[in-house]
C-alpha cells in the first residue's frame, strides 16, 4: 500500500506571496523552453524558502497554494502512446483527461511533442463525471477526432493518477514552475497501484530570452535536469508486461532520489 506520510509545505507556501489564476494567464511565454526535475520532499522545502527569498508567488485558489488533480490517461489495447514515447518517437500524443479539484474542472486534454520537441496541449472541457470515461459524449469524441489522430474506437482507459500541485511565478512573469507531489497510481487494466513516495516532479516553464532565478535555485540544491513522464514510469511500474526498456533506468532515478526501492500493491 502507498505510504501516506508527507512533508509540509504549509510553512514554505506561507513565505510566499500569491498569484491568482488571472494573473497567471496572463503569462504569454511565446518562446517557451520546457525543462523537468527530480527531487525530494526534504528538498522541496528549502526549494520553496529560497523561492519566496527570491520574490517567487504561487498560485492560490479559494485561499489555497496547493491543489489536488486527477488524470486519467487513455491508450490502445497494444499500448501505442506508451511504446512511441519509449521508442522515442520525435512526434507522438498523448490522451487523458484531468480532474481540478478545488475548481471542479474537467477537460479532455490532447498533447501533441512534434520533431523541433515542442509540446502542444488542446483541451476542450468536460462534465467531471466524465472524467474516467468520456467515450459516450458525442462533443469530447468530435473534439478527439478533430485534435488527434487517435479515434474513440482507438481507445480506453489505462491508468489513473492522483497528485498535488504547488504553482510559482517568477517577480518577472517570464517563467512559471509547476510542482507535483504526493503522487499516486492505478493500473486498471493489471489491477495494480503504485505511489512514487516522497518525489517531488518539478516542471519549469521560462521564456527563453530571459534568465531564469529558479534554474540557479535549484542547481544550488544539487537539482540537476532531467527527462521524465509521469505515465511512463507508472505504466513501468504497474504493467510488468510492458517492455519497460530505458525507462527502468527512470525508475532508478527515482529511487536514489529518494533514497526507498518502489514496488506495485494490489488494488483493494
Amino acid at each position: 500500500m502507498p505510504d501516506s506520510s508527507h512533508i509540509s509545505f504549509d510553512k514554505a507556501l506561507e513565505a510566499l506571496g500569491s498569484v491568482t489564476l488571472e494573473e497567471m494567464d496572463a503569462v504569454k511565454l511565446m518562446n517557451r523552453i520546457d525543462s523537468k526535475y527530480l527531487t525530494n520532499e526534504a528538498t522541496l522545502v528549502k526549494i520553496l524558502e529560497d523561492a519566496a527569498a527570491s520574490g517567487y508567488r504561487a498560485l492560490s485558489v479559494d485561499g489555497k497554494k496547493i491543489s489536488g488533480y486527477n488524470s486519467v490517461y487513455y491508450d490502445t489495447p497494444a499500448l501505442r502512446m506508451y511504446y512511441d514515447h519509449r521508442n522515442k518517437h520525435l512526434v507522438r500524443q498523448k490522451v487523458r483527461t484531468r480532474a481540478y479539484l478545488e475548481s471542479g474542472q474537467a477537460f479532455l486534454e490532447i498533447k501533441r511533442k512534434n520533431n523541433k520537441g515542442r509540446t502542444k496541449k488542446k483541451r476542450t472541457e468536460i462534465p467531471i463525471g466524465e472524467l474516467m470515461d468520456f467515450r459516450a459524449d458525442d462533443t469530447a469524441v468530435s473534439y478527439l477526432a478533430k485534435h488527434s489522430w487517435f479515434t474513440v474506437a482507438d481507445v480506453s482507459p489505462v491508468l489513473a493518477t492522483k497528485f498535488r500541485r504547488i504553482t510559482l511565478v517568477n517577480p518577472a512573469m517570464t517563467e512559471r514552475l509547476t510542482i507535483d507531489t504526493a503522487l499516486n497510481f492505478e493500473n486498471y487494466r493489471t489491477g495494480k497501484g503504485a505511489s512514487l513516495e516522497d518525489t517531488v516532479i518539478i516542471e519549469l516553464k521560462q521564456d527563453g530570452r530571459a534568465a531564469s532565478q529558479m534554474k540557479g535555485i535549484l542547481l544550488d540544491h544539487r537539482v540537476k535536469p532531467t527527462r521524465v513522464s509521469k505515465y511512463c514510469v507508472a505504466l513501468t511500474l504497474t504493467d510488468p508486461s510492458a517492455r519497460a526498456g530505458r525507462f527502468n533506468l527512470k525508475v532508478r532515478a527515482i529511487e536514489k532520489t529518494i533514497g526507498k526501492k518502489l514496488k506495485a500493491y494490489d488494488i483493494e
